[in-house]
């Protein structure tokens, strides 16, 4: 029985420098070349995530966007998507003006990935956010807001304090039409709404994957509370000593920490232990 092995990457794969370590990049990528099937799921965007991960090995497609999109990281090609109809994000955009947000809109505009914002209105931590990732080419300023919501739009985050954003995700947490979390940045003070399909989340995703690679079992790790619904499908889930408490608290078990190589660690121990049990059936 194959097993598709599923990590996710801020907090769980990456130390607190936003980086794989050489250890855990040798362990997974000598792994994959033996055939684990393995793979990431992220919040992040295929581009966001390939600058992290450059390095290392993923022989199937990765899952980005908290689900949203299903992609070949070596050629771009989107395998799978999720977006919003035009009356699901009429309804966004109409609750985000009533609260006065500035969201990040992700969407296809013209067949082009694009992450559009209003110029003028950016707050710390959107400042913060392009900031870091300066060069982007999916980013699409504009003055005008009436362009901020072109495209097939899959994904919205707004970043703020919590106070502010607590009644947005009250709002969309109701709604059945979408999925939404609310979670604090890694190592930051602001906190970040991600809006996203109903049916988008790392656990579909998976099982999409899961049914595309033929594989019978699925083993995930995590850090925070969007990977909970990644947990509840897999067959084993395994929390990094730095996770949340709510993960931990439905994770199979918890395992080292990002900055002490915990995924690779784990996978580099049951390999030696199904070794030895090949071994011990041998004899």
């Amino acid at each position: 029985m194959r097993t598709l092995y599923v990590t996710d990457l801020d907090g769980t794969l990456l130390n607190s420098n936003d980086q794989i370590s050489q250890y855990s990049m040798e362990i997974i990528n000598g792994l994959v070349a033996k055939g684990m099937q393995f793979t990431y799921a992220t919040a992040r965007s295929l581009v966001s995530a390939s600058v992290v991960a450059k390095g290392l090995s993923t022989t199937i497609p990765v899952i980005a966007y908290n689900g949203a999109l299903i992609v070949n990281p070596a050629t771009g090609e989107v395998i799978s998507s999720l977006s919003f109809t035009g009356e699901e994000a009429a309804r966004i955009r109409e609750v985000l003006q009533e609260h006065g947000a500035n969201p990040l809109v992700y969407a296809y505009v013209d067949g082009v990935e694009r992450v559009s914002y209003v110029t003028g209105r950016e707050n710390e931590g959107i400042r913060r956010y392009l900031e870091v990732r300066k060069g982007d080419r999916r980013f699409r300023p504009l003055e005008d807001e009436t362009l901020l919501y072109q495209g097939n739009i899959f994904y919205f985050t707004c970043i703020a304090d919590r106070e502010e954003l607590l009644p947005l995700y009250e709002i969309f947490k109701r709604d059945g039409r979408y999925r939404c979390t609310l979670q604090q940045e890694l190592y930051r003070p602001e906190f970040f709404l991600e809006i996203m399909p109903e049916k988008a989340s790392k656990a579909e995703a998976i099982k999409r994957l899961k049914e595309i690679w033929h594989c019978g079992k699925v083993v995930s790790f995590g850090d925070a509370v969007n990977d909970i619904p990644m947990f509840e499908i897999s067959d084993e889930c395994y929390a990094v000593a730095n996770g949340v408490a709510e993960l931990k608290a439905c994770a199979t078990g918890v395992i080292a920490s990002n900055d002490e190589d915990g995924v690779a660690r784990w996978l580099a121990d049951m390999e030696d232990s199904t070794l030895e049990e090949s071994s011990l059936s041998a004899g």
